[in-house]
């Protein structure tokens, strides 16, 4: 798929401020369903995948809060965001004093809201690059996921590149809103957040936790 022009997604999406993190601006969607079919009839045709990058999920959410209150987390450190969809991870990071970000999605038009979400911000430092879970863990000190164990088959490729990574010698942190994937042993609670849904909707109880 050709790079998608910045220009479609001024034009589709609204900037706003996360509930939990509002020192943070990012491009959204007020209508996800009407995104998608601008996505489907504009940007390239049928079977594209849903938008995720449109929203500020919670599990980003907590982990951008909690890289924001606790900036040790990344300070002077080469940061992955795995599963970086708005890339409200890597901003956060970068204003927390991270050296470098490198943002990881398969989705194309999450590199260009990647790009403008750090424009947006005034932030720099940001490499923006597709899948990694087949690949060798980027030259990075810390990884942050957020959300990422949402179905078995995602799980299933994102724990084994976590441990790698761990084992590896990375500091690793996962933003879980309560996922039923999410391993219960193995993990150390960090933080835990109420997350408000931007729309109205109830508190999601998400948690950030570490690999020890």
């Amino acid at each position: 798929m050709q790079p998608v022009p910045p220009a479609f997604l001024r034009a589709h999406t609204r900037v706003a401020r996360p509930t939990l993190v509002p020192e943070v601006q990012l491009h959204v969607a007020d209508d996800v369903v009407g995104l998608w079919e601008a996505m489907e009839t504009e940007g390239g045709g049928a079977g594209l995948d849903p938008p995720f990058w449109a929203a500020a999920w919670p599990g980003g959410q907590a982990l951008a809060r909690y890289v924001l209150d606790h900036p040790g987390t990344v300070a002077g450190r080469r940061v992955l965001d795995l599963g970086a969809g708005s890339g409200l991870v890597a901003v956060a990071a970068l204003l927390a004093g991270a050296r470098a970000v490198v943002a990881s999605d398969v989705d194309p038009y999450s590199h260009t809201a990647v790009a403008l979400n750090a424009e947006l911000n005034g932030v720099s430092g940001i490499e923006v690059v597709g899948d990694v879970l087949a690949d060798e863990l980027p030259d990075v000190e810390v990884v942050l996921a957020g959300d990422v164990c949402y179905d078995r088959e995602m799980t299933g490729r994102v724990l084994p590149f976590l441990g790698a990574a761990w084992l590896g010698g990375a500091s690793v942190f996962l933003g879980d809103p309560g996922r039923a994937y999410v391993p219960s042993e193995g993990l150390v609670e960090q933080a835990v957040y109420d997350v408000v849904d931007a729309d109205g909707g109830p508190a999601r109880r998400t948690t950030v936790w570490r690999l020890p």
